[in-house]
């Protein structure tokens, strides 16, 4: 497995991206302003329990907050980023991830809102591939595939965490032990799941593991995102810039065929900047596609950029990871949450991974992880306000 320990965002540090990059990244857009403080606060994490499972499991919520009305929420169940509360243009701050207010609801059925997804994410044909002349099989969940890690994915589990405090930054540990056979997946993988927030407005989401057996792995996180708010209808008017030139072909339930298109004169090309609502209309249900990212080498690297007009909130995105998978909420549906009703379009997702069926599919990146290796991620949003 390619273990990409370069640009990695250890507990002691925090990365920064690039400012030169950033700038490039967002110059379609209006000239970014720092976030306004509003009531102002302290770089802290706290923490206390959030609630406990049917099974009288106890679960934890840490709030991480900077001096820019900028927080975050992580929940130790299935390390779910559970809250992001942004200020938009006139420090008015409002909650921009769906998700849930109690327990009960992160419990409950949804489509892994903020979930911490692994051991493998996205899909799987057929929920087989072949290790070690050893072929294994994962729960099907998805039509024909397994999607997400399987029907009890990472996203489900409980993490044990720790608080972090730096000196310019704040966060939260959470590790997990999957055993081996769980899921179907062979050897005992330790995994941690690391999140951090600085005073630059840069939250990140940073993954390491180590196995006892030859695994796949393809850690994402699976946020969904509105930058006018959750609950305010549709992102039909957020602009996205990705940093890809071509996305994977897929075959008619969602797996790739191989085959690597170039996005240009097709409603997938954001290498300039588009309205997500734009072209969807030329999607079916709308996009839920696979991006190469171009200048990945395994260090933090631009990926994306969305702006939303109405509010003036923008995030960008760098990643360690080679895809990045753009998906627009195509299938949510009544579903009742924080801040509202969600309906299809409501929200989007940028989540960075390894190529969907990668474990299938000799000619793209491995995910494979051995005994004696380290697998190491790294993914920044930064938020800003114009």
């Amino acid at each position: 497995m390619r273990v990409h320990s370069a640009g990695w965002l250890c507990c002691a540090a925090l990365v920064a991206i690039n400012c030169s990059q950033r700038t490039a990244l967002a110059a379609e857009a209006p000239a970014a302003k720092t976030i306004s403080p509003g009531s102002k606060t302290t770089l802290d994490v706290q923490h206390k329990e959030f609630g406990k499972t049917k099974d009288g499991e106890t679960v934890e919520i840490y709030t991480l907050t900077n001096d820019h009305g900028l927080s975050a929420q992580v929940i130790t169940y299935g390390a779910i980023l559970s809250s992001v509360r942004q200020p938009d243009r006139d420090g008015h701050a409002a909650e921009i991830t769906l998700g849930y207010d109690d327990l009960a609801g992160w419990t409950g059925i949804h489509p892994y809102f903020g979930g911490t997804i692994g051991r493998f994410a996205n899909r799987i044909a057929k929920g087989k591939f072949t290790l070690d002349s050893k072929q294994y099989t994962v729960p099907i969940n998805n039509g024909p595939n397994s999607l997400h890690g399987g029907v009890q994915g990472f996203d489900k589990r409980i993490w044990q965490a720790e608080p972090i405090k730096q000196a310019d930054a704040v966060g939260v540990k959470l590790t997990y032990l999957s055993k081996d056979g769980e899921e179907g997946f062979p050897g005992n993988l330790q995994v941690t799941t690391t999140y951090l927030l600085n005073n630059k407005n840069e939250l990140s989401f940073g993954y390491m593991a180590t196995t006892d057996k030859a695994t796949p792995i393809n850690l994402t996180n699976h946020a969904y995102w509105n930058l006018s708010g959750a609950g305010a209808g549709k992102i039909d008017q957020h602009q996205l810039k990705l940093q890809a030139d071509q996305f994977l072909v897929l075959d008619d339930v969602q797996i790739p065929t191989g085959e690597m298109k170039s996005v240009a004169g097709t409603p997938l090309d954001f290498t300039s900047t588009h309205a997500l609502g734009e072209r969807i209309g030329k999607m079916g249900v709308g996009y839920d596609h696979c991006y190469v990212l171009r200048n990945q080498t395994g260090k933090l690297a631009p990926a994306a950029t969305v702006y939303d007009p109405k509010t003036g909130r923008g995030m960008d995105i760098a990643t360690t990871q080679p895809g990045i998978q753009l998906y627009t909420g195509n299938y949510l549906e009544n579903i009742k949450g924080r801040g509202g009703v969600f309906d299809k379009h409501d929200a989007f997702c940028l989540e960075t991974q390894h190529y969907p069926d990668a474990v299938n599919q000799p000619k793209f990146p491995s995910t494979i992880l051995h005994p004696g290796e380290t697998y190491k991620q790294i993914t920044v949003h930064t938020f800003w306000a114009k």
